[in-house]
């Protein structure tokens, strides 16, 4: 008798300690309402900055509706702090399972060398929308179906699904964009999304992602962990640059393994730099890619994870701005380092424990 009142106290105690979830309108996050001294270091952050990121992200985002009085409202305020407090309500976010630990990953914009016309030095091609694929919008005819795209393209009457990556590589000349000089560095092109190429004149184009050619994503570098030519015993770390090093390592293998990720991203010329998926130009290291499931793109994120380089916390508010085909779950985002080698160093090894906390519009 008295092991089970003993059991009943314990069931009571835990039970009176675990959070209390809570659903908002379009996420399917489990929430818990907290206040902002209970984010870690929320206000030792420069919320200035944050605060302008923000506003650069209501150019697009105001037009959804949870957002269109909140913009409006950072228009005329002047104290960021204050502006964050009065006018949003923090929510922790946790998995299904109940805990509040995800993965947070990197990304950056990197840079390539190319030229508009082939040669023998360039001669990798980045390929524009081709002409016959095919892209429909489900939701005006299936409105259940709003967040899936189907693409492919037509053979007699019917839409069947577009090439996989192996076989668009071999394409002709029709749809290139340009041309450029390492295949790999292409190929990190494709899961970063943009970058930039230097031409041999000095001049610098700015690409970014068009459309996909509609097959699945799938992950080479899981592929590599599990045949053991990157992390555990072998001699190549399980990052980008261990993966660099071992497609140089292993040149008759690239494409046997590139080829395991049958996706395919289609390029365009772009004005301005990395641009997400909301819309905007991306901010180095206030802007986030997120599944937009759990998360609106918009919506500022506070993040509590750490630099994998020199191991430093960061908690720091971000804005959602941007998705990614291997950004799927709760606490799940990727974490955008900016241009250049120092950018790529810190994306390249970044895979660490965070937790997220997202700022509702009251």
């Amino acid at each position: 008798m008295k092991n089970l009142i003993f059991i009943t106290i314990l069931i009571a105690i835990f039970s009176g300690c675990a959070p209390k979830f809570e659903k908002i309108d379009n996420s399917k996050a489990n929430l818990e309402k907290v206040s902002f001294s209970d984010i870690k270091d929320f206000e030792k952050d420069d919320l200035k900055e944050a605060f302008d990121v923000f506003k650069k992200a209501c150019t697009k985002s105001s037009r959804k509706e949870i957002f269109e009085e909140v913009c409006s409202k950072a228009q005329d305020s002047s104290n960021p702090k204050a502006f964050f407090e009065k006018n949003f309500t923090p929510y922790k976010l946790y998995n299904k399972d109940g805990s509040d630990n995800g993965i947070i990953t990197g990304y950056y914009e990197p840079l390539l060398h190319g030229s508009f016309t082939k040669t023998d030095k360039y001669k990798y091609p980045v390929y524009k929308v081709p002409d016959d694929l095919i892209t429909v919008d489900l939701r005006s005819i299936y409105p259940q179906l709003k967040k899936y795209t189907l693409r492919g393209k037509l053979v007699g009457n019917r839409v069947v699904p577009y090439e996989s990556r192996k076989k668009i590589a071999k394409n002709g000349e029709d749809d290139v964009l340009l041309y450029v000089d390492n295949k790999i560095d292409l190929y990190f092109l494709h899961i970063q999304g943009s970058g930039k190429v230097e031409l041999p004149n000095g001049d610098v184009v700015n690409v970014g992602y068009a459309n996909q050619n509609g097959q699945q994503y799938k992950s080479i570098g899981k592929y590599m962990i599990n045949k053991g030519y990157i992390g555990g015993k072998s001699n190549y770390k399980a990052s980008i640059q261990g993966m660099k090093k071992w497609f140089h390592d292993n040149p008759t293998k690239v494409d046997e393994v590139m080829n395991k990720n049958p996706s395919y991203v289609f390029f365009e010329k772009r004005s301005q730099g990395a641009t997400g998926s909301l819309g905007i130009e991306l901010v180095p290291e206030r802007t986030l890619a997120v599944d937009t499931r759990y998360i609106q793109l918009g919506m500022p994120v506070f993040v509590n994870t750490k630099n994998p380089v020199t191991n430093k916390e960061i908690n720091q508010l971000m804005v959602a701005a941007d998705t990614g085909g291997a950004i799927k779950g709760e606490i799940r985002a990727d974490f955008f380092w900016g241009f250049a080698k120092e950018a790529e160093e810190y994306a390249g090894r970044m895979k660490e424990p965070g937790e997220l906390y997202i700022l509702v519009p009251n």
